[in-house]
């Protein structure tokens, strides 16, 4: 089953095989049509029928309302009435200047479940090469949720070429690398370009500390304690009252970082930190399990993958301390 309802793309067929391919530097519009984002989310009073049979009187419910697709129809959501919506046109529209004038270029952009989630991602121009021709690009990916699971989210994300690992990268000191809309609060495109903004020279001290790790060698002990530190789960809560160790992702990750992964043979992965980072990250972009390729992605990007990632980029860079 495929949650990725419709997509487009430009350049080489995105990770899961679907989507319309466009030719590159398209307009809006298009990108809209050939992404399934060319509709609109319209909301409605939530109301009821008290009573039986269908036979009794309609009642509204002011403090709810329901949200959904001006196309289909298809109800998306209950929210609260105070829940302010980001229209998928928003999402486009948010690269308009950025494209035009700052020499990015949308390479993704699509819906997931039925439209509950929406995304754009789009390559920013930067890049850097690492000894063994290992590329790294930088790409600034804008998504948000119409069903409570997720604020609008902004963030840059580095994309490996030769397997496509993506990491989000950290914004200034803070670690998180996102800059994040509650859906309480009007989104404000051009407020969030401000907050970004910091993110040029975020990505020159990203490649820094990428240099570092590709430079830094590991010893197989050192490599077994960073796997454990990262894919053990920490304690918490009645189901999980002690911290739980994942040995068949520790197995999987270590096959990976031993040379079967896409690029750990490069010179900058093999038997390095940058590897072990990537061992992680390919483990959770294209082989932890999930319901499907597009939850594997949803989770990389926005869930339980992500902070697995973060664990890893935070244990690594302590090795380059």
């Amino acid at each position: 089953m495929h949650l990725v309802q419709s997509m487009a793309f430009v350049g080489d067929t995105p990770w899961h095989g679907l989507g319309n391919q466009l030719a590159p530097n398209q307009p809006l519009e298009v990108w809209a049509k050939a992404s399934g984002m060319d509709w609109k989310i319209e909301e409605s009073e939530v109301r009821f029928v008290a009573g039986t049979s269908g036979l009794g009187s309609i009642h509204a419910f002011p403090e709810q309302k329901v949200l959904y697709r001006s196309d289909t129809k298809a109800p998306l959501s209950v929210v609260s009435s105070r829940y302010q919506v980001v229209q998928p046109a928003e999402i486009l529209d948010f690269y308009k200047d950025l494209t035009d004038v700052s020499g990015f270029e949308l390479e993704t952009a699509g819906v997931l479940k039925d439209g509950k989630k929406l995304w754009a991602l789009a390559r920013t121009g930067q890049s850097t090469t690492l000894k063994g021709k290992d590329q790294v690009n930088a790409y600034l990916l804008l998504a948000t949720a119409c069903d409570g699971t997720l604020a609008t989210t902004a963030q840059f994300t580095s994309v490996r070429v030769v397997c496509n690992n993506t990491l989000s990268i950290a914004l200034g000191n803070d670690s998180t690398g996102a800059v994040k809309v509650p859906h309480r609060s009007q989104f404000d495109a051009q407020a969030v370009k401000r907050q970004l903004g910091i993110a040029v020279s975020s990505w020159d001290s990203f490649m820094v500390r990428v240099k570092a790790l590709s430079e830094r060698k590991v010893s197989d002990s050192a490599a077994e304690t960073f796997f454990r530190r990262v894919l053990t789960y920490p304690a918490g809560g009645p189901n999980m009252p002690t911290p739980a160790i994942n040995d068949s992702a520790i197995k999987a990750v270590q096959t990976l970082y031993a040379g079967r992964g896409k690029g750990a043979t490069l010179p900058s992965a093999s038997g390095t930190a940058w590897g072990l980072v990537n061992s992680v990250t390919e483990f959770v972009d294209h082989q932890r399990r999930a319901h499907s390729d597009d939850h594997r992605r949803d989770a990389a990007w926005f869930g339980a993958g992500a902070t697995i990632k973060q664990r890893a980029w935070d244990e690594s860079m302590k090795l380059v301390a």
